[in-house]
């Protein structure tokens, strides 16, 4: 399967005349929800806990609050 990236989204001729900073917001938005959009509950859980965690890695943190629901 091959997956847009992060340009694809931004070139979206729905969003073409957007800002560039509201552009950015929605390309995020639409390539996850194509990413996660066949994901079952438990499976969207794990990818925002994963996506959450690389976010703080790459600054050097860990993530700021308890994971509570295993």
């Amino acid at each position: 399967m091959n997956m847009k990236t992060l340009d694809d989204y931004m070139n979206d001729p729905d969003i073409a005349n957007e800002p560039i900073p509201w552009r950015e917001i929605h390309a995020i938005r639409l390539k996850v929800h194509d990413e996660t959009k066949d994901m079952t509950f438990h499976e969207r859980k794990v990818y925002y806990d994963e996506s959450t965690e690389r976010f703080f890695a790459s600054m050097g943190k860990t993530v700021p609050y308890a994971k509570l629901c295993q």
